[in-house]
């Protein structure tokens, strides 16, 4: 069964995702709301999804379209890692792998739950690109499974006009660390 809002809680969405939009139009040049929307309407799982995103604090925003595929992109554009994606492990295995204070959750898990995907390490910098992002916090980022493997994860934030991509072992958490997500429509 797909996830799927009201009709009164959908509309409030659109009216949020559409002023955020034309209030940074420097995100998606050359792209048209009219679009966009109609291709949401389309995919009540997708207008779900953005829900997500914006209900845990990401404000999620159009930043670009998939020359391959068409699909427009969604990433969490808050100024820091969405407050209520903070202080989770990177995966279900290293929440699994806690035996004392574990976190609530996992980036990857809440991911999933959301239907959304972290964002790459090439991502990342892209929306760091469109501005300022994670000035004062970290946000966890897909990891190769070959460090994977070996117990570490990716996170990534930006400090002193560059951004940093570092590891930490994937079953650690900060208060001040969470993710960003992807959603292709």
């Amino acid at each position: 069964m797909k996830k799927k809002l009201p009709g009164n809680q959908e509309a409030d969405l659109l009216n949020i995702l559409k002023a955020r939009f034309e209030k940074n139009m420097n995100r998606h040049r050359g792209l048209e709301w009219k679009q966009i929307q109609a291709r949401l309407e389309a995919d009540p799982g997708k207008i779900w999804a953005l829900n997500e995103m914006e209900f845990t604090g990401g404000e999620p925003d159009v930043v670009g379209q998939d020359k391959k595929t068409g699909e427009y992109l969604f990433f969490d554009c808050s100024p820091e890692t969405p407050k209520g994606r903070r202080s989770i492990c990177y995966d279900g295995e290293a929440l699994a792998s806690r035996k004392e204070n574990k976190p609530a959750n996992s980036a990857l898990g809440m991911a999933a739950d959301h239907g959304v995907e972290l964002l790459s390490e090439e991502q990342y910098r892209a929306l760091q690109a469109l501005g300022q992002f994670d000035a004062k916090t970290s946000s966890w980022i897909q990891t190769p499974a070959n460090i994977r493997k070996l117990g570490g994860a990716l996170f990534a934030d930006y400090r002193y006009g560059t951004v940093f991509v570092y590891h930490n072992g994937a079953e650690s958490y900060y208060a001040a660390r969470g993710f960003r997500g992807c959603l292709k429509i």
